[in-house]
Formats: structure tokens, sequence, C-alpha cells
């Protein structure tokens, strides 16, 4: 009897395991933007990204090997409504690429995006220091064309800083991540008059 009720206490000690890992899993994946309402520098996506910014990034698989390096130029403008971003790309084995965003503001915390390769409109939400955007992105891969989702989270740091980190994922299966930080020419976009005026 010894025997099957030290295995038994085994197998209740790995289940339980289980449950907390599954517990910790489910309580990383239910982030919410909201959770960052009172998160200081407060995101303006109107005020960083009007102007020029750059950004660099790494794609990385899902098993953690590096996969492509970028360096990404923005430049943005903004009419009172739309925030059109023009992104231009440039990777580490000379290829490049562009994308341009319009994001149309919904209310103080939603936006909704559109781009040639995004697939429908792309949802974003903005609170405090983070914005959480997701939307679907037509890739050409091999010769044929892939729609993976993108659940991107950006961070505003101190220093006009933005950190960004995006899952990518098809079919609920994880790809890869991508890890991209942007920052502001000396001064940044909320202390610079000249593009402010511009934006007004």
């Amino acid at each position: 009897m010894t025997p099957r009720f030290f295995r038994l206490g085994h197998l209740l000690k790995a289940f339980a395991g289980l449950l907390a890992i599954t517990f910790l899993l489910t309580g990383c994946n239910s982030m919410k933007p909201e959770d960052f309402e009172n998160k200081e520098p407060r995101l303006v996506l109107e005020e960083y990204f009007l102007g020029e910014t750059r950004a660099w990034g790494i794609f990385e698989d899902r098993f953690g090997n590096l996969r492509r390096e970028f360096v990404v130029d923005v430049e943005g403008s903004w009419d009172g409504e739309t925030l059109v971003l023009d992104e231009r790309f440039r990777y580490a084995d000379g290829e490049t690429d562009r994308r341009v965003w319009r994001l149309e503001k919904i209310d103080d915390h939603r936006w909704e995006g559109t781009a040639d390769d995004v697939q429908g409109i792309g949802v974003a939400e903005v609170y405090g220091n983070a914005l959480n955007l997701r939307y679907t992105l037509a890739l050409e891969i091999g010769g044929r064309t892939w729609n993976v989702n993108f659940d991107d989270w950006m961070y505003l740091m101190d220093d006009d800083v933005i950190i960004n980190r995006a899952r990518v994922s098809k079919l609920g299966i994880e790809l890869g991540q991508a890890t991209i930080f942007f920052k502001k020419p000396d001064g940044g976009a909320a202390n610079d008059d000249t593009q402010r005026s511009a934006a007004e």
C-alpha cells in the first residue's frame, strides 16, 4: 500500500505544479492596456510620432534564434484626425521595405489602423505609457502569402524611448518575437515647438 500512495502523492504534486504553471501563464496572457492607466510618462501617439523617429529591431524565431536585424526610419504627420506613419525598413542583409500606417483616432484610448499589407483593420488601445496594437499582416514567404497575427506592446520610457515587443503567431502557434527600440531625435516631439506648430 505504501508505494501506491507514494506514487499518488507525487502525481498530485505534479498536477498541482501544472496547475500553478497554467495559472501563471494565464496571468501573463491576461495583461490589459487598462492596467497601465496611471503609468508615466503618458504616451500620446500623435505627439510622440510627429516628425522623425528612428527604431532598431531584431526578430527571433520561437526557439530564440536571431533571424533578422533592421533599422526603421519613421516619418509621422497628424491632421487632427489621422496619424500617418511612413515606415522605411533597412535590413542587415540589404533588403528594404516600406509600410505606411494610417491610424484613425476613435477616442482618448482607441485607434484603428490600416496599411497596404495589413489585412482588415488593426486595433490599438493606449493607456498611460502603454499601447497594445493587434493586426494581421500578409507576409510573402517562399513565393506564398501567409497571414500572420501580430500582438504589439509598446512602452514609453524616459528620454523619449519606446520599447516594443511583438509576438507573431499563426493559428495560435507562436512563430517568433520582434523587439524594437524607438528613439526621438534630441529634444523629442513633446518638447519641439516647431513640430507642435506643424500639427495645429
